[in-house]
C-alpha cells in the first residue's frame, strides 16, 4: 500500500524543465546593505525579459524555483517556498514576493549545510524536473558544520548539480582580515558539481544583478546548447593558486573572522 501511494504521488509531481533552489549567503561578511543588494538581483533578474524569455523558450516552457538563505549555526530561512514560473506573470509575482520581507544576516559561513538543505528541499516540493540545481552565492569560504567537499559529493550522488556565484571583492571582514584570496577558485575546486556545473562571478556586490541575470539564463538554457551562452573557462595560473577547501576552517580556528 505505500508503494502505491508513494507511485501515486510521483504521478501527480508536475513537469518542468528545471527545478532550482536558490542559495544566498546572509552570514556575517555580508552587512545589510549587501544582503539587500543580493535580494535586489534576483527580483531584477526574474523581472528581465531575457530570463523570461528563457524560461518561456524551453521544452516545457515552465521551471519550479524556491529561495532561501543561510549562514551558519543553523541559520536556513525560506523566503520563497516552490514556485512555477511559466511566464511573465508568474515571474514577476516571484520577484515582488522577494521584495516583501527584508533579509536578516547571521554569522559563520556554512555552505555544507546550505547545500545539504537544498538536497532534501527538492523531495518537498511537487515538480518533477529534468535537472534539479542548486545555486549557492556568497562572499565567503565555508567555517561552519561539515566539510563542504562532502556535502558537495552528496548532492552530486543524488544527481544534484551545483552552480556557485562566488563575489569577489577586497572588502575586509567584520574582524578587518580580507576575503579569502582566489574566491571564485574555491567556488570552483571546492563548491560546484555535478554534470555540466559553473560559476559565475561577481567582482562586487553592486555587479551581482548583472551576474545573477547571466547566471540563470545559463542554467534555464542547458537543455539548449545551441542557445547557452558561451562560458569562459577559469584559468589556474601560477599566480592564482586555489585555495585548500577547509580555509574557512583553517581561519576560523585562527581567528573568529566571519
Amino acid at each position: 500500500m505505500w508503494s502505491l501511494a508513494g507511485s501515486v504521488a510521483a504521478a501527480q509531481d508536475l513537469p518542468v524543465d528545471l527545478e532550482l533552489a536558490m542559495g544566498i549567503d546572509v552570514s556575517g561578511s555580508v552587512d545589510d546593505d549587501e544582503a539587500m543588494l543580493q535580494r535586489q538581483g534576483y527580483v531584477a533578474a526574474f523581472r528581465h525579459p531575457d530570463v523570461i524569455r528563457a524560461i518561456e523558450q524551453g521544452i516545457l516552457g515552465q521551471i519550479a524555483v524556491a529561495y532561501y538563505e543561510w549562514a551558519g549555526y543553523g541559520h536556513m530561512r525560506i523566503i520563497t517556498d516552490w514556485r512555477l514560473i511559466d511566464g511573465a506573470e508568474a515571474a514577476h509575482a516571484f520577484a515582488n514576493f522577494l521584495e516583501q520581507n527584508p533579509p536578516e544576516t547571521a554569522y559563520r559561513t556554512a555552505i555544507a549545510s546550505a547545500i545539504d538543505f537544498a538536497v532534501t528541499y527538492f523531495d518537498v516540493n511537487e515538480f518533477e524536473g529534468t535537472r534539479r540545481v542548486v545555486d549557492i552565492s556568497g562572499d565567503g569560504a565555508n567555517n561552519w558544520g561539515g566539510p563542504v567537499t562532502a556535502a558537495r559529493d552528496r548532492a552530486v550522488a543524488q544527481g544534484v548539480i551545483i552552480n556557485g556565484l562566488p563575489i569577489v571583492n577586497n572588502r575586509p571582514g567584520p574582524s578587518g582580515r580580507p576575503q579569502v584570496a582566489n574566491l571564485d577558485l574555491y567556488y570552483e575546486n571546492c563548491v560546484i558539481g555535478g554534470p555540466g556545473a559553473f560559476i559565475v562571478v561577481a567582482n562586487s556586490f553592486p555587479e551581482f544583478a548583472e551576474a545573477v541575470r547571466r547566471k540563470l539564463i545559463i542554467e534555464i538554457a542547458d537543455a539548449f546548447p545551441d542557445s547557452r551562452p558561451e562560458l569562459v573557462p577559469i584559468q589556474f595560473t601560477p599566480n592564482r593558486i586555489a585555495p585548500p577547501c577547509d580555509v574557512g576552517e583553517r581561519r576560523w580556528e585562527d581567528e573568529d573572522d566571519f
